[in-house]
């Protein structure tokens, strides 16, 4: 089974869809998310969230102020700011 994943910002979805592994910073560091994972509640650091999709293929974004949330197998991202790297 997939990761769900949906990052959004204050204004805008940035990237919502399925992955095999979601790395974050939070506050107390880096956490890396797989399908499976207990639920969690982590608030976002200012830095880069890294999206490994089912193909291998990569999604880079930059987040800051918010949080992140896993519960089931859907983790969702909340930022004040976030924007993908092209």
């Amino acid at each position: 089974m997939a990761l769900q994943v949906s990052l959004v910002s204050a204004d805008a979805e940035v990237w919502t869809g399925d992955a095999s592994l979601v790395v974050a910073k939070t506050v107390e560091g880096e956490i890396g998310i797989m399908t499976g994972h207990e639920p969690i509640l982590a608030i976002l650091a200012e830095g880069e969230v890294r999206i490994t999709q089912l193909d291998g293929t990569k999604v880079l974004a930059n987040a800051q102020d918010g949080f992140l949330s896993m519960e089931g197998s859907q983790l969702t991202i909340v930022a004040g700011n976030a924007a993908l790297i092209a």
